[in-house]
């Protein structure tokens, strides 16, 4: 389906969590989110009904999120349940990798094909800062798993001024250890980013900066820059938010744990569609996707997100 500015809508992210077992500064406020109940999150029948609808209108590619998705109980099971409805062609989650390790392969085998992996530094002790309280081994264990089980690889790095930029050559020293795409992210002013002063907002040109070997890869699709190192087996992706937002190209509609499509990330405006059969749920997915925004505001440390949610409530 197209909206109105002649976009095709094919890409849905589904929140299944609003829970996390990280803290990661950019992303929720030290003391933790407000727990919703049991009865407040869509149920695994909600979450596939809504889906189903979705991929009747046309949506193709889907994306679990959370909070952190794997803390949801049976999640293997729902990921199977999603990829076997008609017409998912891409079926992917992302993730802190911390709880990756032991289920990997079953998620495989249920139908996950690519696996995105939060990772901002490869010192412990700084993992244990961002994260407030995370282990790295963990997650690079997590990592580990999905490569060796055959799974598409995507890390993502948030670049946060005076914390990991001097981390970039080692980060992306990743990318010849594995066929893997390690895309760096630049830090997004929105919910309980206030820990971080206005030096932590630095472009992704920087990278180029750090890496002035960087080779231009031509790819049409995604929202990344592209690009290789000599003798990589993998890749280096560069996402700008701020300093060269991607809206014209922005195919993708979210889905929140508690029921409301966002058809935009940093607005406010949501459509609560947790209750809703048949042509109704239909028709609201509809006037979502028809009526996304043209694009988000302005983007800097002085104009913050519109977005009510923290990122651990919207899935990214």
């Amino acid at each position: 389906m197209k909206d109105q500015f002649g976009r095709t809508i094919d890409y849905l992210r589904i929140s299944i969590a609003d829970l996390c077992n990280y803290r990661c500064m950019y992303c929720m406020p030290k003391e933790g989110v407000c727990k919703l109940t049991h009865e407040d999150i869509l149920s695994h029948e909600e979450i596939i009904e809504i889906a189903k609808a979705a991929t009747e209108l046309g949506i193709r590619k889907i994306r679990v999120t959370g909070g952190e998705p794997l803390i949801r109980k049976n999640v293997v099971s729902l990921i199977r349940a999603l990829g076997s409805l008609p017409g998912v062609e891409d079926l992917a989650i992302t993730t802190n990798a911390s709880l990756l390790a032991p289920i990997a392969m079953d998620l495989k085998e249920a139908g996950l094909k690519r696996v995105n992996i939060s990772l901002d530094t490869l010192n412990e002790e700084k993992f244990r800062y961002i994260t407030r309280g995370g282990h790295l081994q963990d997650t690079l264990d997590g990592i580990r798993a999905a490569a060796e089980c055959g799974m598409k690889i995507k890390i993502n790095t948030v670049l946060v001024g005076g914390f990991n930029v001097d981390e970039i050559p080692a980060l992306a020293d990743l990318t010849r250890k594995y066929d893997l795409e390690l895309r760096f992210i630049e830090l997004m002013p929105i919910g309980h980013t206030h820990p971080f002063g206005k030096e932590a907002y630095v472009s992704d040109s920087i990278v180029s900066d750090y890496l002035p070997d960087l080779k231009s890869v031509h790819r049409e699709d995604g929202v990344a820059r592209v690009y290789s190192l000599w003798g990589a087996k993998g890749k280096i992706g560069l996402i700008s938010p701020l300093s060269n937002h991607f809206c014209t190209e922005c195919n993708r509609i979210r889905l929140t744990a508690d029921g409301h499509l966002k058809p935009c990330l940093h607005s406010k405006e949501e459509i609560l569609v947790r209750g809703l059969h048949g042509e109704e749920l239909k028709e609201a997915l509809r006037q979502a996707m028809y009526n996304k925004p043209a694009r988000h505001k302005t983007l800097s440390y002085e104009s913050r997100s519109d977005s009510a949610r923290d990122m651990n409530a919207i899935g990214g």
